[in-house]
């Protein structure tokens, strides 16, 4: 008898109940051992996995020429001149291209895109001639700013760019016209009572949004790639881990990124709360 047994026994219950509860103990033994086996199999596979993961690690010297990579072309002259001295590297552009490359986008993140455009044909006199989606977006920014500028006063520079800079384009491009009519709305409603879609044009996402594609652009017509090593590395993990997945291969349930407390004692040693970078632009 198990102790379960006797102790409802003891209580008084009869025969039937006792069985009852005997069924209702050996049960939950059960599950309870199913779950214990399960984590223990997790554990192990998990384990199993962190070992082949550590056995290919990437030498410090590699992280390193990621994360100057990434500054560099994300436009960030002096944290790559002063992560470069400290990581021994030598930097895989000049830093007068990172500047002007950084000065255009501070350009656009500020709303002077007449500024911007003077960069842009002074860095690349072909670049607005070639990349028209990029010319027209530079333009409906400009064309945001006016409308900013203008509202509930005289509206007329905002209507007055818009036929001679924007329309000429928009005519032969639908998705063009189209971009261009949801701008133009802002000149008939207040601004406080837009649609979530259109109020969107006013905030500094566009800002960002077009910043981020005029660097992109300039970094694609100068070296052939879109984006850093790092952020392709990135992607090509989260396909790597879903396509595992997909196949049922045998992974953990959850991968770090190796991204703990452990991981960055080196980024404290070299000072990095405390280097002098510019901060990275979210406004």
């Amino acid at each position: 008898m198990s102790s379960l047994s006797a102790a409802l026994n003891s209580s008084g219950l009869n025969i039937d109940d006792v069985a009852f509860w005997d069924r209702v103990a050996a049960h939950f033994r059960e599950k309870l051992g199913r779950m214990t086996s399960s984590a223990a199999a997790s554990a192990a596979k998990k384990n199993l996995f962190n070992a082949r993961a550590a056995a290919v690690k990437s030498p410090k010297s590699d992280i390193n020429s990621l994360i100057l990579d990434y500054l560099m072309m994300e436009g960030y002259p002096k944290a790559a001149e002063k992560f470069s001295k400290e990581a021994n590297l030598q930097e895989q552009q000049e830093d007068s291209e990172i500047a002007e490359r950084r000065e255009i986008q501070n350009a656009i993140h500020n709303g002077d895109i007449e500024v911007a455009i003077a960069g842009l044909n002074q860095l690349d006199p072909e670049i607005l001639d070639k990349e028209s989606r990029l010319h027209f977006s530079l333009l409906r920014l400009q064309l945001v700013e006016l409308i900013r500028k203008c509202n509930n006063g005289d509206i007329s520079p905002a209507l007055e760019f818009a036929t001679q800079k924007l329309g000429p384009r928009a005519s032969t491009n639908p998705e063009f016209l189209d971009a261009l009519e949801k701008t133009m709305v802002l000149l008939i409603f207040p601004h406080d009572s837009l649609q979530p879609e259109l109020a969107a044009l006013l905030r500094s996402d566009l800002r960002k949004q077009v910043a981020d594609e005029v660097n992109k652009t300039i970094i694609r017509r100068r070296t052939e790639r879109l984006e850093s090593a790092i952020q392709e590395l990135a992607r090509m993990r989260a396909w790597g881990e879903t396509s595992a997945r997909a196949n049922k291969k045998d992974v953990p349930d959850r991968i770090e990124l190796g991204l703990s407390e452990d991981d960055n004692d080196g980024a404290a040693d070299s000072g990095a709360n405390d280097n002098g970078f510019e901060p990275m632009i979210t406004i």
